[in-house]
């Protein structure tokens, strides 16, 4: 037995747009959550990142499959009054709208735990909701910069942003932990609680380990693209087809192993210069040289096989093509209007593995309103 559906009978109502909110609740949703997706009239803007699922969106599938959509004009007070019916019986409500439009609307944790005591707030901001950071707009790639990421990602010529929305899915896996962890609590208490993730703090944490390298050794390391900053063997070797492999040799045992059973230099060990690793550091270059010269006499196949024999840690530099068809990758599917479409599973197993639906722009509205009608 494993997980299935262990938050049945959790309620949760999300004026989501963008990825950080609905990766929050995409994974409340997989976990056996009720969804439900408040969109504007025009729906959620990520609805047209892309046209790649027969026209709609492949993007905006993977991060909604498995949600109930409804469409709500909140500056209408008909719609107004559906979504505060449905907060009432709500466990959580979930936002990641602009600083200060949850207060505007009234819709603040404490007014609405006048009517829902157990209501959980979580509200996903860009920098925070005081000061200055109300102001500011955020999106992932900027949020990536302010925090000091790009600075220590790329190469000694230029910053690189991560390649992927490295901060939104963050805060959103942040938010998730956060809920589950609101949701013990009132198991307790019986009482809801208001959380607040910024996304700037959640990327500030994840950027501790140069942070304090800044703060307490002597500096935070210098872009180094796939090299490493204090090991070696450490990076990428082409071999004679093209192919690039990655090792990373950790301690001296493993440069023994290498040296021995992969490049046929069992003298190289016993050379100061290679002694330990902060003399292979120091004369890394003529180490990578080594390195590089036997990886390019051999294909790709032949030598992962014997890093692997020797017990040497190293990885493909693969595409995303190849991660297509890696042997390694778990896929689920998802149904988008009439087309289906396969994505790279959740990590966490859950024993329901049905392919599950995206809905449809304002597909449960109907249902909805009825459902939460009159609930004064």
């Amino acid at each position: 037995m494993g997980l299935d559906n262990e938050l049945s009978g959790t309620l949760v109502v999300s004026i989501e747009q963008a990825v950080s909110a609905p990766y929050c609740g995409l994974l409340l949703a997989d976990a056996g959550a009720r969804v439900i997706k408040v969109e504007r009239p025009e729906g959620d803007f990520a609805r047209g990142y892309d046209a790649g699922a027969a026209g709609q969106s492949a993007i905006f599938a993977w991060l909604n499959r498995g949600k109930e959509s409804i469409c709500l004009n909140l500056k209408c007070n008909d719609d107004m009054q559906v979504l505060r019916n449905t907060l009432r019986q709500a466990d959580v409500f979930l936002a990641n709208l602009a600083p200060g439009a949850l207060d505007r609307m009234g819709l603040t944790g404490p007014s609405l735990r006048e009517d829902n005591p157990k209501l959980i707030t979580c509200a996903i901001s860009g920098y925070g909701d005081t000061g200055t950071a109300v102001t500011k707009k955020a999106y992932d790639f900027l949020v990536q910069a302010e925090s000091g990421l790009c600075a220590v990602t790329g190469t000694q010529n230029a910053p690189a942003r991560v390649g992927v929305s490295l901060t939104d899915l963050s805060t959103g896996l942040t938010a998730f932990s956060a809920i589950l962890r609101a949701l013990l609590q009132r198991a307790r208490t019986g009482k809801g609680i208001d959380l607040k993730v910024s996304m700037f703090d959640v990327m500030a944490d994840w950027m501790n380990m140069p942070l304090l390298a800044h703060l307490y050794m002597g500096g935070a390391p210098e872009r180094s693209g796939l090299k490493h900053s204090f090991i070696a063997p450490y990076g990428a070797f082409q071999c004679r087809d093209g192919g690039q492999i990655l090792i990373s040799v950790q301690s001296n045992r493993e440069f023994v192993s290498l040296c021995t059973q992969v490049l046929g230099q069992p003298e190289l060990p016993q050379q100061t210069r290679f002694a330990n690793n902060p003399d292979r550091y120091a004369n890394r270059d003529a180490l990578d040289a080594i390195v590089a010269e036997v990886f390019n006499r051999a294909d790709t196949p032949t030598v992962l096989a014997q890093l692997d024999a020797a017990k040497i840690a190293n990885a493909r530099l693969n595409s995303v093509a190849d991660l297509s068809q890696h042997p390694f990758l778990r896929t689920s599917q998802a149904w988008i209007g009439d087309t289906e479409i396969d994505m790279a599973a959740l990590p966490v197993r859950t024993d329901d593995d049905s392919v599950q639906k995206v809905p449809d722009l304002g597909a449960n509205g109907a249902s909805i309103r009825a459902e939460f009608a009159d609930l004064t």
